[in-house]
């Protein structure tokens, strides 16, 4: 009987086995597996990672290009106009600064001088002092030249003086450029500022037209009230003429100012 039930159970397994083999199994396929795995993790990538955004480049007509320029400019303009006006505003006050030393690397007690002497500058006492003694110095140096001869090309008080020669005699130690020796040269010297006649000041430079040739063939310095030494021509002394007179007025043509406190030596 045991037998019996042993070969039942051996014939049932075989049975089964057999049911088993036959059935179909789905094949697997390693490399759809490999690339399924692979598309899951770079889904996940893409998912922490944030996507670059590419926006091409439109290329623009010359018109539109003309006014993105416009644009752009104006913007600028716009922005630096303000910087423009402080910087403007801070260097005039600099400059206004730098008017009241002459010379003088620390700031020296100011003192204003009257418009007839410099025209409204300001500047320190011992400069103001140092313009006035070289404006006396050439003052005095021109009337110590009175009555004597004219001459032609003379620069010395020993040989006497031709109208040039006596400006360039009282001045050429007195001032930082070098004076020019003829009338035409002075009154073309750029270190020399035109003046006006209704502004003359003592040791303005004069000139005149006389004989018509050049710009300038005559000068004088004038001495205020409406006064001018020279050195006038051949036979004549160094004298002192009222420049009112009618003879000098067809003449004149015009003045220099040589003499500052910017050009004292």
């Amino acid at each position: 009987m045991r037998l019996i039930i042993t070969l039942f159970m051996l014939a049932f397994a075989q049975l089964f086995f057999n049911i088993a083999a036959a059935s179909p199994h789905a094949p697997v396929n390693v490399s759809t597996h490999k690339a399924e795995k692979k598309s899951a993790r770079d889904d996940e990538r893409r998912k922490r990672r944030p996507l670059k955004t590419v926006t091409k480049k439109t290329r623009l007509s010359s018109v539109q290009k003309l006014k993105t320029k416009k644009q752009k400019k104006v913007e600028l303009i716009a922005k630096q106009t303000p910087a423009k006006k402080t910087s403007l505003k801070t260097a005039r006050i600099n400059k206004n600064k730098d008017k009241k030393r002459y010379g003088h690397q620390r700031p020296l007690k100011t003192v204003e001088v009257t418009p007839s002497e410099t025209g409204t500058i300001k500047m320190s006492k011992s400069h103001r002092q140092r313009y006035q003694k070289a404006r006396e110095t050439a003052m005095t140096k021109l009337m110590g030249q009175l009555g004597k001869p004219y001459q032609w090309g003379g620069t010395s008080p020993h040989t006497g003086f031709d109208c040039s020669g006596l400006v360039w005699y009282a001045y050429k130690d007195l001032v930082k450029f070098k004076i020019p020796r003829t009338a035409n040269e002075m009154y073309h010297l750029r270190d020399a500022a035109p003046i006006k006649r209704e502004s003359l000041e003592k040791g303005d430079l004069v000139f005149f037209r006389i004989n018509g040739r050049g710009t300038a063939d005559h000068v004088g310095v004038y001495l205020g009230n409406g006064k001018f030494i020279q050195s006038p021509r051949t036979g004549k002394d160094i004298q002192i003429s009222a420049l009112g007179e009618d003879y000098w007025q067809r003449h004149y043509i015009g003045a220099r100012r040589v003499m500052t406190p910017k050009t004292i030596r």
